[in-house]
């Protein structure tokens, strides 16, 4: 099926995936008088005495602001803000049909750190949460850091959502190979959000990181502070080429591009080896060439294929659990919980199915619950 040619067909005749619906009808005086004025000004008192119970009386508690500068949208780079809304939209929808949240998209039209830091800080007190999306590398990591503390959590998703299913994934692919995860040698192609970020979530034995120049290392000269940091690892295996890097390596993770991944690399790798190549639409390696060179398990992004990692595995299921306990920030504690909740819900995982469905019911609450209990 043409999804490109459907998905614009489908934009054309709705005019976007989402709208706003009203709670209540107004259909008379009284009801006008109820939800505006005069008695509207009763609620705005409440709230003017305790701010935080716009939550409560509010959508404010349900609702979580979907924010991109457009820099970094897909696969497709930096296309701009009117071009990132049809993708903020999108990712309103999930929210809404997966977990039940009110969300919405908001682009700006700058990609200036401290203006998208600032516009942020001042939406803040009319939402719960909010999912910074598709900005790009390394300017995300500091808009993350620097929003942190602003009473609401802030989450990127292509950074700790990516990261999260890549875990879970990882942990139940390694149970299927009969192999322990501080025990095995993981190559991650794509050193932007999502790798960096998987670099910090998954705890291996030995542990290499690639940027578009090769292998990143402590003698590189070239390295900004986020790349440094993981040099610093107590796990980092500090390669110098790419055949000393794949050199019995158990498992490869590619969030870098199409066709990234030689075959041949994986024949330097361990016997049963893994092998996500994540790239959307196109991965790093083609499945079937992926198992020709002798990987044992594959997974990619794409639905049409085994073992889909998909982002939309987590988010839902993490901004249910922050609304419900309405957290101020996301923790460490909670990512990993979420990546362990979402990795049990398999529970004799296989080589084709090392995660549940995007349709499982279980997904949303079992993460969820997950963060609750903390």
């Amino acid at each position: 099926m043409d999804f490109y040619t459907k998905a614009l067909k489908q934009a054309e005749n709705l005019q976007g995936k989402i709208k706003v619906e009203s709670k209540i009808q107004i259909i008379n005086n009284d009801d006008l008088s109820t939800a505006y004025t005069p008695g509207v000004a009763r609620v705005s008192l409440e709230i003017a005495k305790n701010r935080s119970k716009a939550a409560d009386l509010t959508i404010k508690g349900n609702s979580v602001a979907v924010v991109s500068d457009g820099s970094s949208v897909l696969g497709l780079g930096n296309i701009g803000p009117e071009a990132a809304l049809p993708v903020m939209e999108g990712k309103c929808l999930l929210l809404k049909q997966f977990a039940g949240i009110d969300a919405y998209p908001i682009v700006l039209n700058t990609q200036n750190v401290d203006e998208v830091v600032s516009v942020v800080k001042n939406i803040a007190p009319g939402f719960a949460a909010i999912n910074l999306e598709d900005i790009s590398a390394p300017r995300c990591f500091e808009v993350e850091e620097r929003l942190q503390g602003i009473g609401i959590p802030v989450f990127h998703d292509d950074q700790h959502g990516t990261a999260i299913v890549i875990h879970a994934a990882l942990t139940n692919a390694l149970r299927v190979v009969g192999k322990k995860m501080d025990q095995v040698k993981v190559v991650i192609f794509g050193a932007g959000a999502a790798g960096i970020a998987t670099a910090k979530v998954v705890k291996p034995g030995s542990l290499v990181l690639f940027d578009s120049k090769g292998p990143i290392n402590s003698g590189r000269d070239d390295l900004n502070i986020y790349k440094k940091e993981i040099t610093q690892y107590r796990n980092y295996f500090q390669a110098e080429n790419v055949d000393q890097a794949f050199k019995d390596a158990d498992v490869f993770i590619g969030v870098s591009g199409k066709g990234k991944l030689d075959p041949d690399l994986i024949s330097l790798m361990q016997k049963k080896s893994i092998v996500f190549a994540l790239s959307n639409p196109d991965p790093e390696i083609a499945p079937i060439e992926a198992k020709r060179a002798g990987a044992q398990i594959v997974a990619t992004g794409r639905s049409d294929f085994p073992n889909q990692i998909n982002n939309v595995l987590a988010f839902p299921g993490v901004f249910r659990g922050l609304l419900d306990i309405g957290a101020k920030k996301v923790t460490e504690e909670m990512k990993q919980a979420s990546a362990k909740a979402l990795s049990s819900i398999v529970k004799n995982p296989t080589e084709e199915k090392i995660l549940p469905t995007l349709f499982d019911k279980k997904v949303v609450p079992t993460i969820s619950n997950a963060i609750k209990n903390l």
